[in-house]
């Protein structure tokens, strides 16, 4: 799924403008999460809430995914939402597009891959958050 190769560090760009992420010095998962929901979000910056999400939220979208050790997205799922089927595309899309990821430090790989859950938080307009570095809702 992911654009990679055996240069994928190297420097490389994706798209001819994004160049390919290192390897992440994070020793957590979540500080993991929070390295690929950035790139996520610089990636996907036109779709992003910039504010504070609103009170009550159109959609949360739930995806369970996993990496390998270089960073490849190996596999992702609607683990849990509301079967709002844009917004789950969305969610989805914009995880395969922003693929390859930061190389997980050797610590947090099982087996060779990282598997992680990751919410999307989705407004009325369906722009997004990721929790992961979310901005606190505003008040109803």
């Amino acid at each position: 799924m992911g654009k990679t190769g055996s240069g994928a560090q190297s420097g490389k760009t994706i798209k001819g403008s994004e160049p390919l992420p290192a390897a992440s010095a994070s020793r957590t998962v979540e500080a993991y999460k929070a390295e690929v929901a950035h790139r996520i979000s610089h990636l996907h910056r036109q779709q992003v809430y910039s504010e504070n999400p609103q009170p009550l939220l159109r959609s949360v979208v739930v995806v369970r995914y996993s990496v390998n050790a270089d960073g490849t997205l190996l596999n992702a799922q609607i683990q849990r939402s509301n079967k709002d089927h844009e917004t789950e595309k969305t969610a989805l899309a914009s995880l395969k597009n922003s693929a390859p990821f930061p190389k997980p430090h050797p610590q947090l790989l099982r087996s060779g891959r990282l598997e992680v859950s990751e919410t999307w938080l989705f407004n009325d307009d369906g722009r997004f958050q990721i929790r992961s570095i979310a901005l606190p809702q505003r008040a109803g």
